[in-house]
């Protein structure tokens, strides 16, 4: 969704340390397909959403990846789109599911830190300033060569880098963090009205990965209580809300046109 920074306006990104789970709400009502790995689901309550969740211990084993996407391989464009995404993975590669993955400005280029393939696209973003990304804390959603993945708080992660006690392999940052250990972020209302469509991901005590698409407008509060006490996630991030709230999910039938910065996938290797 369009928000303005600083020195550079237009759509959201954030993250803080945690690590990602995908525990499921149990309803009745909802439509699902399940993999022994990961699973989309459509669920009714406590508001209309979709999740798409990965076991941790799946993305370490080379049949699955998470990746980010963001340029074309042989130029500086963005990709945009889910379709141009998948025009570009190998024919021995699949596209299970897709989020739009953070923050960007007018250019479609990510405000926050941005890691692709060990390659840093975008330095760590700890200015301050207005807007969703600069309500802090927030934080970086990134993982390892070994796809063990986390969330870390913005101030924290740039210790750890200036340190060089981790070696992002990817990552993409937005804000605010959703849930911080446990706690919903400190400035949340309870109470607020600002309602949109928003998604995030979240990293739950069952150490699955939950990327959650709203499908109807939620205040940021009521978004941070899905991750919190439904979905059991310790940590979680807001990733994007609004118009940049994108979702690729062919096992549920959703598959969203919108033109968007970053891109996170599942990529499956066929045999």
């Amino acid at each position: 969704m369009p928000s303005f920074s600083h020195t550079l306006p237009l759509c959201t990104v954030a993250l803080l340390s945690f690590s990602i789970s995908a525990c499921q709400p149990i309803d009745t009502t909802a439509t699902h397909s399940d993999t022994e790995d990961w699973s989309c689901q459509s669920q009714n309550a406590p508001f209309s959403y979709n999740a798409c969740s990965i076991k941790a211990e799946a993305l370490t084993d080379g049949h699955y990846a998470l990746k980010l996407f963001w340029q074309q391989s042989e130029s500086a464009q963005p990709l945009l789109t889910f379709d141009n995404l998948m025009s570009t993975l190998p024919s021995n590669q699949a596209l299970s599911f897709a989020m739009n993955a953070g923050m960007y400005n007018k250019d479609y280029a990510p405000i926050g830190y941005t890691v692709i393939e060990g390659k840093e696209l975008k330095s760590l973003n700890t200015k301050e300033g207005g807007g969703n990304f600069h309500l802090l804390p927030n934080g970086v959603m990134w993982w390892d060569k070994a796809g063990n993945v986390q969330i870390t708080e913005s101030n924290a992660l740039n210790d750890q880098l200036n340190n060089g006690d981790v070696q992002p392999w990817y990552a993409t940052q937005s804000g605010p963090m959703l849930v911080i250990n446990n706690e919903i972020h400190p400035q949340f209302n309870p109470d607020s009205s600002s309602i949109k469509l928003r998604n995030g991901a979240g990293v739950c005590r069952d150490g699955s990965i939950q990327l959650v698409n709203s499908d109807e407008p939620v205040t940021f509060y009521q978004f941070a209580e899905l991750f919190k006490n439904e979905l059991g996630c310790s940590n979680a991030l807001f990733l994007d809300g609004g118009i940049a709230s994108a979702l690729y999910a062919p096992s549920i039938d959703k598959q969203d046109k919108k033109e968007m910065g970053v891109m996170i996938g599942l990529v499956e290797k066929k045999e």
